[in-house]
């Protein structure tokens, strides 16, 4: 349940959403169905309106573009200035985050 002080934005989604969204982020470059996948293994109960909206954002660039973002060998600005928003940002980080360990 959303506290009634929640921006929207922080809502999480719901299933329907969800499912659309792991649709929308197929990808042609298997390195990057790799790192959305395990994005969404570590994320998807807790993506928020916000995170789904940026995520969206960054699906919209060519597999390449986005390989760059991940691998760092660019940055937001340096592929589209428009990119440079926080949801697009904390996404890329979340998408950058390493697998854990296991031991």
């Amino acid at each position: 349940m959303n506290h009634p002080d929640m921006d929207a934005g922080d809502a999480l989604i719901d299933e329907r959403m969800l499912s659309k969204l792991k649709w929308r982020c197929r990808r042609g470059l298997l390195e990057n169905d790799i790192f959305i996948e395990r994005f969404f293994k570590r994320y998807e109960s807790t993506l928020t309106v916000k995170q789904t909206q940026g995520l969206n954002v960054l699906m919209d660039l060519s597999d390449s573009d986005l390989l760059d973002l991940h691998l760092g060998r660019k940055t937001l600005a340096q592929v589209d200035v428009n990119l440079v928003q926080d949801e697009v940002f904390e996404v890329l980080s979340m998408l950058k985050k390493p697998p854990e360990r296991s031991l």
